[in-house]
């Protein structure tokens, strides 16, 4: 197989696998936007950004991991797809915690037992 032609499907499975992660997300992603945001337009801008992250990011990585010709083409492809899910990985990993950062916290209620100061 051709350099090239090994580089173009570890690209292609890349970008299939952030394809799929971003359509599971987009949904969720969209209503815990528009419950922080607290509008639809800013939302729908916050989620488009976050989805065109996270399937950059990925292809960058995937694109940075030349294939090797001397070793089978399934290897050389699955070491560009390792690259690439790894850059997947990161992108949603921080997606997650900058999202996590605006969330509001809400205190646990204490509840209290029958036994509290009371008699037996």
């Amino acid at each position: 197989m051709s350099p090239s032609l090994l580089f173009v499907s570890g690209l292609t499975i890349t970008l299939l696998a952030a394809f799929a992660v971003v359509r599971y997300l987009s949904g969720p992603l969209r209503t815990q936007l528009q419950e922080l945001c607290g509008n639809a337009e800013h939302a729908e801008f916050w989620t488009v950004f976050s989805c065109v992250a996270v399937i950059l990011t990925p292809a960058i990585f995937a694109m940075l991991a030349e294939p090797d010709t001397n070793v089978p083409p399934l290897l050389a492809v699955t070491s560009q797809l390792k690259w690439g899910l790894i850059g997947l990985v990161g992108s949603v990993l921080m997606l997650g915690w900058i999202l996590s950062r605006f969330i509001p916290r809400t205190k646990a209620k204490v509840v209290s037992g029958p036994s509290q100061g009371g008699a037996l």
